[in-house]
């Protein structure tokens, strides 16, 4: 048996060729570097903080909020919470850019029926609640029960009470044709979408089979450009139900990664 050593030639050809690739994984490096940041942020940090800690990522963060935020400030709780999801672990919250946007539509709307689905640990349940009128009421659904805990206890951290804020411990898709004969609704005024993105479509045409949207009613839903919602997009593109615009902005406490919310107002069947 003969051994076939390689020669000088074929050496210097693998060093060649690694050298040619050089410049498109510097290109590359350079042109996703943001999402190489929130690789880091969202999935490295937390993996080794909960096997540190012990805790979930939520939990946490509420430790977080409980010791720095004033209780009964929802300002406090929200700049609290952004201090941590900037400064110390990435939460996907809706921030406060986008939620400067959502403000704006709530002080336009003034609804007093609100459906959130997606409370997560509470960040724009608070948001929401303390932008609404007099005697409105905001139904927050989440189907994590470890997370709705943390929300729960934000909410009541930030001083909104049952009156004003009702958790829902149940999957969207249960929650919502239940809403007329468990909570007694007649129509939501407004609807905000921060959960699954694969749910957006169909918990949206439940609420349209649920007759609980009338002419007006306002839904908003976060993140539909990233990580995106494309058969959403496409669903409120052609159904012809509602008036709608994407408010573009970028991801909550990240920057170079495009993002946006959907504004749609609901104009019934025609």
């Amino acid at each position: 048996m003969y051994c076939v050593f390689p020669s000088a030639q074929d050496r210097m050809v693998s060093p060649a060729i690694a050298l040619a690739f050089l410049p498109l994984l510097l290109t590359l490096i350079i042109r996703y570097r943001f999402f190489f940041v929130l690789f880091y942020r969202a999935v490295l940090v937390r993996i080794w903080n909960d096997c540190v800690t012990g805790l979930t990522r939520e939990e946490r963060a509420y430790q977080y909020v409980l010791t720095h935020a004033t209780q009964g400030d929802p300002d406090s709780i929200l700049e609290t919470f952004d201090v941590w999801c900037s400064k110390v672990e990435f939460i996907s919250n809706i921030g406060p850019k986008k939620g400067k946007i959502l403000d704006r539509l709530l002080m336009e709307q003034s609804p007093l029926t609100v459906l959130e689905l997606g409370s997560h640990c509470g960040y724009s349940t608070v948001r929401i609640a303390r932008a609404l009128p007099l005697g409105a009421r905001l139904y927050s659904v989440e189907m994590d029960q470890r997370n709705a805990a943390i929300a729960e206890k934000i909410i009541r951290l930030a001083g909104f009470d049952d009156d004003t804020v009702e958790l829902i411990v149940k999957p969207s898709d249960e929650v919502i044709p239940q809403l007329r004969t468990d909570h007694g609704l007649e129509r939501l005024d407004f609807v905000f979408m921060d959960h699954w993105k694969k749910c957006y479509l169909s918990d949206l045409q439940i609420l349209e089979g649920s007759g609980l949207l009338g002419k007006g009613s306002m839904i908003v839903a976060d993140n539909v450009l990233f990580p995106g919602a494309p058969k959403f997009l496409r669903y409120i593109r052609k159904c012809g139900l509602y008036e709608w615009k994407i408010h573009r902005a970028t991801l909550e406490y990240s920057r170079g990664i495009r993002d946006g919310m959907a504004e749609l107002v609901y104009q019934g069947i025609k």
